[in-house]
């Protein structure tokens, strides 16, 4: 019969064997460029076989989709969709459909094109989108169609950022919202769609994209301010999303050094991409709520925060820290700010029960309003496709 010294020897020897290894992987992760990996996954397109320049792939129907490259001030080249709302193609559809298939050399002389650039009632969705993948990836074709019927004239552009699908270049956090910029200023230069027809959308990591992207130009003199901005499945900085986070949802990144918080801040400061949602949203909604000016529109911002219960790559508490940073932003400057365990405990008094269907609570600012919609389910990128979203987007539109 064995000793338990044998027995246990070999199991002690596979641990410090698994430690080992980890700790060599954390060892890894100081490197820049396999930060990069980890953190944009950007070489798992996940669409292997398929051809992003026929969209029809994914049900659309005959140039529904117009694929087009999109230059960026720098000098790279990103591969976009631009989607038409269902109303619009059976507008058209005979003209549509004659038209040549494929990736368009000149998004400009498409119908397409002209059907947004033409119509003065056209909404616009700049979409982001999540770390990994293509622009067919996934839960992002589903999504499309559902933000495409969120009203009748709701236009999608969306991008694979630098490094993604297509696209050349290699992915960091200010080429992202390098990117970011390309496809707004597009939006609005080119296709001359204002601001105030332009809702904002991203999720996972593409919600870092776009509150960057808000602030940004929410920061100009005179500030461009969006209709909306709706974020799906927020993480509140990458430093906390550290704490959980894993790699492809099976991998854990920092979360076994996370109960000693020395060691969790040492390898944090390794990390190059920050991605400071939290903040950068609170900076823009303090910055609205304390500018003034003559013509100004009454609502500078109308943000929604939205997150599956089920979540578990980001899990739902981001969404409760960005809401706390973004409440405590839109109070005076001379108040004090809410303690997290204070606002829940407003939240409770506030927030809408849903049921199954989960809760959500409206906090308003002199200059705005910030939601946040918690639902049961949904898991981390299927809720992309609910109708929670595509009302969120129709709501901003509404209210711009």
């Amino acid at each position: 019969m064995p000793t338990v010294s044998a027995v246990l020897k070999p199991l002690l020897g596979t641990a410090g064997a698994a430690v080992g290894v980890y700790f060599c992987f954390l060892a890894l992760l100081t490197i820049p460029s396999l930060q990069d990996h980890v953190i944009y996954l950007h070489r798992v397109t996940l669409t292997w076989f398929q051809d992003a320049n026929v969209p029809e792939q994914w049900g659309f129907l005959r140039n529904q989709v117009t694929p087009f490259n999109l230059k960026t001030p720098d000098g790279e080249t990103l591969h976009a969709w631009h989607v038409l709302p269902l109303e619009t193609y059976r507008k058209n559809a005979a003209a549509l459909r004659a038209e040549p298939v494929g990736l368009c050399q000149d998004i400009k002389q498409s119908l397409g094109f002209r059907l947004l650039t033409d119509d003065p009632d056209a909404r616009l969705v700049l979409y982001y989108h999540g770390a990994a993948g293509t622009l067919g990836s996934g839960w992002r074709p589903q999504s499309y169609r559902a933000l495409s019927a969120a009203a009748p004239n709701a236009h999608i552009l969306a991008i694979d950022y630098r490094g993604f699908g297509a696209s050349t270049g290699w992915p960091s956090e200010a080429g992202l919202l390098t990117d970011a910029l390309a496809l707004a200023r597009f939006a609005m230069d080119d296709a001359h769609i204002p601001p105030e027809r332009i809702v904002v959308f991203g999720q996972s990591l593409g919600t870092g994209v776009g509150v960057s992207l808000t602030e940004h130009l929410g920061a100009l003199d005179p500030p461009v301010l969006f209709a909306g901005t709706v974020l799906v499945a927020p993480f509140a900085d990458v430093g906390l999303l550290t704490k959980t986070y894993k790699v492809a949802g099976t991998i854990p990144l920092l979360s076994p050094v996370a109960i000693f918080p020395a060691l969790l801040a040492f390898f944090n400061g390794f990390i190059v991409s920050k991605w400071p949602v939290k903040d950068k949203l609170a900076t823009h909604i303090r910055r609205c709520e304390t500018r003034k000016g003559a013509g100004e529109r009454g609502v500078k911002y109308d943000v929604t925060l939205i997150h599956a219960e089920d979540d578990y790559d980001i899990p739902w508490v981001h969404s409760e820290i960005v809401f706390w940073h973004a409440v405590n932003a839109m109070r005076r400057p001379e108040a004090p700010s809410l303690a997290f365990e204070e606002l829940e405990a407003e939240k409770e008094k506030l927030r809408t029960g849903l049921g199954a269907g989960g809760w959500e609570v409206e906090w308003r600012g002199s200059g705005g309003v910030v939601r946040e919609q918690i639902v049961r389910h949904g898991l981390h990128d299927r809720v992309m496709s609910y109708p929670v979203v595509s009302v969120a987007v129709a709501r901003a539109f509404e209210g711009a």
